[in-house]
């Protein structure tokens, strides 16, 4: 599997488990409508952030990531990253290798730790996930998400220093 950053081109292949994941509603705070055009708009981000994909070896897009700085001023020392990958593919540890490149990422860029905002107390496996990459759980917002299928669940707040 190779990391790469992802251009305008590799967003044909993205777009369709972008928008799965996001209207099925279980791990995002999109909205479960959002268009083509303003899902690429968020997130292909521009420099100094960046948005990689990762790619087999045949070509196949198995899953991308977005990476930038989780506030503005005196609290842009602070980084955060969002990942997808594509359903068909998961389990293979495609997120793995997606999460490690952007702790290596904001660490090169200097940052002082990465904070992932919202994620969703029901999505085992992130969470699973991101606790073996060194991420704690601050805080949890009670009832912030409200899950398809389970109702209103806790959003957590993680952190790891770098």
């Amino acid at each position: 599997m190779l990391i790469r950053e992802a251009t305008t081109g590799d967003w044909p292949a993205v777009w369709p488990f972008f928008h799965r994941i996001v209207s099925d509603g279980e791990t995002f705070t999109y909205p479960l409508d959002l268009g083509e055009f303003d899902a690429q708009d968020w997130w292909l981000l521009e420099p100094p952030n960046r948005t990689v994909v990762a790619v087999a070896d045949d070509g196949t897009i198995l899953g991308t990531a977005k990476m930038n700085r989780n506030h503005m001023g005196n609290g842009s020392h602070i980084a955060s990253a969002s990942y997808m990958v594509d359903p068909r593919h998961a389990g293979r540890g495609v997120g793995r290798a997606l999460c490690a490149y952007t702790i290596d990422w904001a660490r090169t860029a200097g940052f002082r730790a990465m904070q992932f905002n919202a994620v969703v107390e029901t999505n085992t496996a992130a969470v699973g996930l991101y606790r073996s990459l060194g991420f704690q759980v601050l805080g949890t917002l009670p009832e912030g998400f409200d899950h398809p299928k389970q109702g209103f669940v806790g959003l957590h707040i993680m952190h790891r220093p770098l």
